[in-house]
């Protein structure tokens, strides 16, 4: 998905869940100011279509980001962003960030290899 020069994909060769990438996509636009509070999402239908996922897919990174407090949806007339974007806490932000590493869980790595990595890719940060 492309719109206001934002753009949205899904890699369906990952092993990371399409509702999941999208959810993060999205957190982090949220979260960068890239989607202002009161900016609406795509529909359910729209967004699955563009994509070529099944509607359930997006309905359910919708409701996670409903979850966590950044969008809000209402029936009949869409989702919208919610949490102001300059004003989101590093709490917030660290948990959209490390959902992301916690799937390393679906490719049965054990929480010390999933640590393991993460630290591994601290450690890398800065060097180029």
């Amino acid at each position: 998905m492309t719109a206001d020069g934002i753009s949205i994909g899904v890699n369906h060769a990952s092993p990371v869940p399409p509702y999941e990438q999208l959810r993060a996509q999205l957190a982090d636009l949220i979260a960068v100011g890239r989607l202002g509070q009161g900016a609406r999402l795509p529909s359910v239908r729209q967004l699955a279509s563009d994509l070529g996922l099944a509607n359930n897919t997006v309905v359910r990174a919708y409701r996670e980001l409903e979850a966590a407090g950044l969008v809000e949806s209402r029936r009949g007339s869409g989702t919208q962003v919610i949490a102001p974007s300059a004003t989101t806490g590093i709490e917030v932000k660290l948990a959209e960030h490390t959902s992301a590493y916690a799937a390393a869980r679906q490719l049965n790595a054990t929480n010390d290899e999933a640590l393991a990595a993460i630290r591994y890719a601290l450690a890398h940060l800065d060097r180029p």
